[in-house]
């Protein structure tokens, strides 16, 4: 079994910073890709950020130049740091990630549960 445990979401003011981790943990025999998503209210679910297994990285043009994310490969954990926040940037974020769970054994897309976060104007 397999678990994405977020954190670091909450209540900040426009301009200002967060710094969201997603740790994975459980049956993980390697990790490829990690990525950040968002839901706003109203609004489909939409890609934010994506790492490589190694440092390639990609970026929704609505957060370039304001957010980066980075990982951990011993710690099995994607961060996102989020900086020049927005109102707009208000969203449960999601981060996923592409686990073999043995060798072998084909890569399977999980999840974590999401975490707030809110931008007041």
């Amino acid at each position: 079994q397999v678990q994405l445990v977020e954190s670091g979401g909450g209540l900040v003011q426009a301009g200002g910073s967060l710094r969201l981790s997603c740790a994975a943990s459980g049956s993980i025999f390697s990790i490829n890709a990690m990525g950040w998503h968002r839901r706003a209210p109203g609004k489909q679910r939409e890609l934010v950020a994506v790492i490589s297994s190694g440092t390639v990285t990609n970026y929704a043009d609505s957060v370039k130049g304001r957010f980066t994310i980075s990982r951990d490969n011993a710690k099995n954990t994607v961060y996102l740091q989020m900086n020049s926040l927005k109102p707009e940037d208000t969203a449960v974020y999601y981060c996923n990630a592409d686990i073999r769970s043995r060798y072998g054994s084909p890569y399977r897309q999980y999840w974590g549960q999401g975490t707030q976060v809110t931008v007041s104007s």
